[in-house]
């Protein structure tokens, strides 16, 4: 028998400033639908069944962190695509094959998706007491919040996944044009924010969430009606 070495796991660090990842660049079509599946509704479904059961068991908190991670992720791929429209590249594109759907040069449908559910998750990855603190060393050391603690470790583990997504393909599935971004900017910059805001909103005093909340999401909403009808995004 034949065998066949296969390459299971490949990461990328940084970008590389190539050609050919400024061309998958200036490839990208956003909001087209050439690329439709039903994949699309799907995934749709998938996220409204979690939303919809968490509301249905009144865990609230749990919506919280979705519905703060995914605002501060829009935030996010707002500021991103801006960077995009001033400089000519983003720090990080996805391109249409790999995707269903582009919503913004830097987010996917899937992706977007995705990181809908990542604040439920990280939430639930905190357990029952979040107020718990970790390596206390037997009390000898008042040791490190649990919700900071599961921040960090979630903003590795994507960092780490975005890193091998940047390598899949020969870097056109999740392209860094960049060289000076990479792994540890996504994961200082990026995502320690995006699950600090998970792990810690979903237990402040209720007036101050809820203005947080609504603040947030009235920002992103007010950015993208302002900014892609002007063709800025």
């Amino acid at each position: 028998m034949e065998l066949t070495t296969l390459k299971f796991f490949h990461l990328k660090f940084w970008g590389d400033g190539s050609d050919a990842a400024k061309g998958w660049v200036n490839d990208i079509i956003v909001r087209d639908t050439s690329n439709f599946n039903w994949t699309f509704i799907f995934i749709l479904a998938v996220v409204f069944y979690v939303y919809w059961s968490e509301l249905h068991k009144k865990n609230y908190e749990a919506v919280f962190a979705g519905l703060a991670l995914y605002g501060v992720h829009w935030l996010y791929e707002i500021g991103n695509a801006i960077i995009g429209k001033c400089t000519g590249y983003p720090l990080w594109a996805v391109s249409n094959p790999t995707s269903t759907f582009i919503l913004l040069e830097g987010v996917s449908w899937e992706l977007s998706m995705m990181f809908s559910l990542a604040g439920i998750i990280s939430f639930k990855m905190m357990g029952q007491d979040r107020n718990k603190r970790m390596f206390t060393f037997k009390g000898k050391w008042k040791g490190i919040s649990v919700r900071l603690v599961v921040a960090i470790e979630m903003a590795l583990l994507f960092a780490l996944f975005e890193s091998f997504l940047a390598a899949c393909n020969g870097g056109q599935s999740f392209i860094w044009v960049y060289k000076w971004w990479g792994v540890i900017p996504v994961f200082i910059t990026t995502y320690i924010p995006f699950f600090l805001a998970s792990n810690y909103v979903c237990d402040w005093k209720p007036k101050l969430r809820k203005w947080f909340l609504i603040g947030l999401w009235g920002t992103v909403a007010l950015l993208l009606v302002i900014l892609i009808p002007c063709g800025v995004i």
